[in-house]
């Protein structure tokens, strides 16, 4: 995994654009509207989920298994921007609890093992009455069922990627102890879905 993402932001670099996808946007007033002021961003990219925050009043710390992505955020962002360099699985990286965390287009990277655990492990590191967000793809996305398949709902594709695709049930099932409180959808490049969980005081 550590790999193919060096590849991949060392061959397209700048290949999303330096623009917050529609579920940060969301997720920014979700936060403003909680008044959570210190976000934790497991797989923070080349920064483009964070800006957004920081521009709003809020801190950001965050993950990013790639050190090309790191060098890319802090280029643009400032090096004021702090990334633990690491892989998610590795959680946690700092004994730090945080109100806040926001994790994109992760999550359905990770099988399932890794998923529970990056779950549990965001969960820990929140304060109570903390909240997180999560988006992942849908089953309803066009690319569902494509390239080999892996296991139930997991996919390889795009050389070498693995892909789950969730569906509510499967939500249910992983984040339900953890505070599920809603599941909206929204569009980014997929139809994703975005999940939010309070960790109850």
């Amino acid at each position: 995994m550590k790999e193919f993402w060096e590849e991949a932001f060392k061959n397209k670099r700048e290949m999303w654009g330096f623009e917050p996808a529609k579920s940060t946007v969301l997720t920014k007033d979700f936060f403003i509207e909680k008044n959570i002021k210190n976000i934790l961003i497991p797989g923070i990219g080349c920064g483009r989920n964070a800006q957004i925050f920081r521009e709003n009043g809020i801190t950001v710390t965050g993950i990013e298994i790639s050190k090309t992505a790191i060098d890319l955020a802090q280029k643009h962002f400032g090096k004021d921007l702090f990334i633990y360099h690491g892989s998610v699985t590795e959680m946690p990286f700092d004994k730090k609890l945080y109100d806040g965390i926001y994790c994109y287009a992760l999550i359905h990277l990770l099988n399932k093992k890794e998923r529970e655990k990056l779950i549990q492990d965001c969960y820990n590191q929140l304060e109570e009455n903390g909240f997180m967000v999560f988006t992942t793809i849908t089953k309803k996305a066009k690319i569902y069922g494509q390239g080999t398949c892996i296991s139930k709902d997991r996919f390889e594709k795009f050389g070498g990627l693995n892909m789950f695709f969730y569906d509510r049930e499967t939500i249910q099932e992983e984040f339900g102890k953890a505070g599920l409180l809603e599941i909206t959808e929204v569009t980014n490049v997929y139809p994703f879905y975005l999940i939010k969980c309070k960790k109850q005081g």
